[in-house]
């Protein structure tokens, strides 16, 4: 996998992580509201989740096939 790849799946990773802490009662965010807390922590979820899983991150068989065809054809930039 390439470095945006994987610094897109840690950031899912993170907001996962945070957001069950959330629904048990332990958020690592040092908020005062629980509203806003909550809020925070879902858009973060929300906004990860999308950049993450609708780029094209080339995780799949066929994605390194389609990413391999873009390198040999000089579409796509090296480590991109």
């Amino acid at each position: 996998m390439d470095k945006g790849t994987i610094i897109r799946t840690a950031a899912l990773v993170l907001a996962l992580t945070n957001q069950i802490l959330v629904l048990f009662g332990k958020s690592p965010l040092p908020i005062d509201s629980e509203i806003v807390k909550e809020f925070a922590a879902l858009l973060f979820t929300i906004v990860t989740s999308i950049i993450a899983w609708f780029k094209n991150n080339y995780v799949t068989t066929r994605g390194k096939q389609q990413k391999k065809v873009l390198f040999d054809n000089g579409l796509v930039k090296k480590g991109k």
